[in-house]
């Protein structure tokens, strides 16, 4: 059932208020800082307000406007809209308690610039969780772009805008090139750019049989187009990124730009193409392959990187290609599992990412060699760390752990070996890269002249937002059915 409702556009609109706000207040901080918390919270309980009717089957719609015939700025909220706007949402509060911890931790410049544009991102990560159509998914997509720019080049030195730069290369180049030309194309093919909604079986009227040379074409552009789901070979960008202050490196992982890069693969495979169109196509099981070959060829680097953010940074990329790989493989519990990890690799990532960030402002430290005997002066921070590293292992009692049960069962049923050994051939790399972390951290004794009885825990801003979200890792690896419901609000599931 669809019900149109102006009440959806709630979110959007205090988000999109909420950065103004924000510079209004410029000259006095905690007002400043107080805006995001609010605006986060009313948005998080809009989002929340919804979700009954939403399990219950029902899709809120709103078209603000018509641009031509089939083309509109369309907003929806169904079962893959809550999970990725709740995340956003929810995790913007936390965030914003970070972020006063960190910037002012380190005496940050510009921060109400740093503040206004991450309250944009966020603008556009709900846009993009909302979108009814293609058109209204591209111009969403850009906001965050454009607005995230800003933030990795925050630093303002010669790594910040080489890494900037590499950054909108990839993102509005791709965009450019591959994503807006399937918007065309879909456009001419189907005659409207709305998704198709209620099943994940029917897709948008492409017509397949008539033209799948066409068809096939259109999806390409659509998975090349959508660089901030960082698949191979378009993943070089986001390790440059991580030259950025590390709650934007937490934004970019966790909320809203490789995660709406992943949402928007979901969306396009399963409301724009549909179950029918990618098998009758054979476009499912290729995609899954790329996604496979990405997540270890990613563990592999990243077991390389003795920088912190730069392995988690690869960590990223690998993780989530599970997300892909869920939805491309088509089977039940491969698209559940798939769907679930967008949720689940959000809180285990940011607690990692700001966990990088605590021991760094506590101990100016960025190299895991120099963190030998470090947890045993940190031990909050380490805990929560190692949580979440166990929940990207895959760990029983710790989402991730959930994911990997459902996809690796999910590529059983679709009878793929190849993707078998492949997620269990990641869960070996990602223990091997982060097990001498929590290693280092725990059982190696300090190195002579380390001075780190100088350490100890940062402020508690810093610290309980990963407690809070390590604790939400455990709680969704013993309850995982809070984000299943949605997934099974879908036509099939």
């Amino acid at each position: 059932m669809q019900i149109e409702s102006i009440r959806i556009l709630g979110p959007l609109f205090i988000t999109l208020i909420a950065p103004f706000l924000i510079y209004m207040l410029r000259r006095d901080e905690n007002q400043r800082e107080a805006v995001s918390f609010t605006a986060a919270g009313a948005a998080f309980a809009i989002v929340f307000s919804l979700v009954p009717a939403v399990l219950d089957g029902t899709i809120w719609t709103y078209t603000l406007f018509t641009i031509l015939p089939g083309v509109t700025v369309k907003f929806v909220v169904d079962g893959l809209s809550c999970v990725f706007a709740l995340i956003a949402t929810f995790l913007w509060m936390l965030v914003t308690l970070y972020n006063i911890g960190y910037m002012r931790g380190l005496n940050e410049h510009a921060q109400t610039r740093y503040y206004f544009c991450f309250a944009v991102a966020i603008f556009g990560a709900v846009g993009v969780a909302f979108s009814g159509n293609v058109f209204t998914l591209y111009l969403f997509y850009e906001v965050i772009t454009v607005f995230t720019y800003h933030l990795v080049a925050h630093h303002q030195d010669e790594d910040a805008y080489t890494g900037a730069r590499k950054y909108l290369v990839y993102l509005m180049g791709t965009s450019k090139l591959f994503l807006l030309p399937a918007m065309v194309l879909t456009y001419v093919l189907c005659g409207t750019l709305d998704f198709h909604l209620g099943d994940v079986v029917t897709g948008m009227p492409f017509p397949w049989k008539e033209q799948p040379g066409l068809v096939t074409l259109t999806y390409i552009l659509y998975i090349a187009g959508l660089a901030k789901a960082a698949l191979m070979p378009f993943h070089n960008w986001l390790p440059s990124a991580m030259v950025a202050p590390t709650p934007v490196s937490a934004l970019l992982h966790a909320v809203a730009v490789v995660k709406a890069g992943v949402f928007c693969v979901a969306r396009v495979v399963l409301s724009g193409f549909g179950l029918t169109i990618m098998d009758g196509l054979n476009l499912g099981l290729p995609t899954a392959y790329l996604a496979a070959f990405t997540i270890v060829v990613a563990s592999i680097i990243a077991l390389t990187k003795d920088d912190l953010k730069a392995r988690l940074a690869y960590s990223t990329v690998s993780q989530l290609s599970y997300v892909v790989i869920g939805v491309c493989m088509l089977t039940p519990m491969a698209v559940q599992g798939g769907v679930m990890h967008i949720a689940h690799h959000a809180f285990s990532k940011i607690t990692l990412f700001m966990g990088a960030g605590a021991i760094y402002v506590a101990a100016h430290l960025k190299k895991i060699s120099l963190m030998d005997g470090l947890g045993r002066r940190m031990p909050i921070t380490f805990t929560a760390f190692s949580v979440a590293a166990l929940s990207m292992i895959g760990v029983p009692f710790v989402c991730g752990f959930v994911t990997k049960w459902y996809l690796v069962n999910g590529a059983i049923q679709a009878k793929q070996v190849v993707l078998v050994i492949a997620l269990l051939g990641s869960t070996i790399l990602n223990a091997s890269y982060f097990g001498p972390i929590i290693y280092r951290a725990f059982f190696k004794p300090a190195a002579e002249g380390s001075h780190l009885e100088h350490y100890s825990e940062p402020a508690p801003a810093l610290v309980i937002p990963l407690v809070i979200t390590s604790i939400i890792s455990v709680v969704l690896g013993i309850y995982p059915e809070a984000f299943l419901g949605f997934v099974r609000t879908f036509g099939g599931y």
